[in-house]
């Protein structure tokens, strides 16, 4: 029997190091984020290329983070052996907080610069519901590296993201989660904390997405 394959995609601006506490039983990738090609580049043509580090014909597991939970489920459109799993993110605008419709609806967000949150990292830290510790610095870490232009084009793509209902997702979501806060509510597994579930959760998750895919593989 084939050990799973996982494939994580991180969220807007963050790494792998977001995943670094994560143990998953199988083959496990990265991908790594790609610059857009130019501002005008679709999600679905983004998808396509990143899509291209992942084998067609493959059984996986694509398991996205916020952001990259969209991109997981772009991606699955090019690659129907998948199995998505969304961490802390969303399937289309209806879930977005009143404050992101808005920003849909209006343009709002080119008013805010990308770079502000990295020079307010106690607001940040209020807005992903991060403690003090390691978590707080692995934020401020992600912050600050955090590419500005690329930023800002997905910002722009998430806000425009029309949604995809399908294919069927497994959604993982953090119960005060401020920034996504209408995702528990369509998630099977609900866990105590906010945004940043992927790390403060870790434990929890890595038994979630282990048990799903050799529950998978039984099945077989």
């Amino acid at each position: 029997m084939a050990a799973p394959v996982f494939y994580l995609i991180p969220g807007l601006g963050a790494d792998e190091r977001v995943f670094q506490l994560l143990r998953l039983q199988g083959e496990v990738h990265v991908l790594r984020w790609l610059p857009p090609q130019g501002p005008a580049e679709l999600l679905p043509a983004y998808a396509a290329r990143l899509a291209a580090a992942v084998p067609e014909g493959q059984a996986c597991w694509l398991v996205g983070v916020s952001f990259g939970g969209v991109l997981a489920l772009e991606v699955a459109q090019l690659r129907p052996l998948a199995r998505v799993v969304l961490v802390s993110s969303f399937t289309g605008p209806a879930e977005l907080p009143w404050l992101g419709r808005l920003a849909r609806a209006t343009g709002l967000h080119h008013l805010v610069p990308p770079q502000l949150l990295p020079r307010l990292p106690r607001v940040a830290q209020w807005f992903f519901g991060v403690k003090n510790g390691r978590d707080y610095e692995l934020l401020r870490q992600i912050l600050r590296d955090t590419d500005r232009p690329f930023t800002r084009w997905a910002i722009v793509r998430l806000l425009q993201w029309p949604g995809r209902p399908t294919p069927p997702a497994i959604r993982i979501h953090g119960t005060t989660d401020r920034l996504l806060p209408n995702g528990a509510a369509h998630s099977q597994y609900q866990l105590p904390g906010g945004h940043l579930i992927i790390i403060s959760r870790a434990a929890e998750i890595s038994q979630i997405l282990n048990g799903l895919a050799a529950a998978t593989e039984t099945s077989c």
